[in-house]
């Protein structure tokens, strides 16, 4: 089992910026991409942002490409997505992913994500 905690969400302004993180704990010698996904107010939840087990290789959506970036520091065990120039339709909770596949192929498909956090709220006024 792994345990993924989210913290780092909260309200601010459309331009600003945001930085939410994830501690992860317990058999992460099973882990490769690590993922962030967002779900919206009456939006199915998709994919942001992954990145592989030693960081080498980071996955977005199209959407967030040039704005936002992921990070990891295995040695702590956190992964980060650094926000930038937030948009008010990026409002959502942000949930935290650990996948036991590895490569391009599973690091945007949810469904290849056992481990998930409790999430964190993000609110973009606009």
């Amino acid at each position: 089992q792994v345990q993924l905690v989210e913290s780092g969400g909260g309200l601010v302004q459309a331009g600003d910026s945001l930085r939410v993180s994830c501690a992860f704990s317990g058999r992460t010698i099973d882990i490769y991409n690590m993922g962030w996904f967002r779900q919206g107010p009456g939006k199915e939840r998709e994919f942001a942002a992954a990145i592989s087990w030693g960081g080498g290789t980071t996955y977005y959506v199209d959407s967030v490409k040039g704005r936002f970036t992921i990070s990891r520091d295995n040695a702590k065990n956190t992964v980060s997505l650094q926000m930038n120039s937030l948009k008010h339709e990026e409002t959502a909770v942000y949930y935290c992913a650990a996948s036991t596949f590895r490569g391009r192929l599973y690091a945007r498909d949810k469904s290849k994500y056992a481990y998930w956090g409790q999430g964190t709220q993000v609110t973009v006024s606009s």
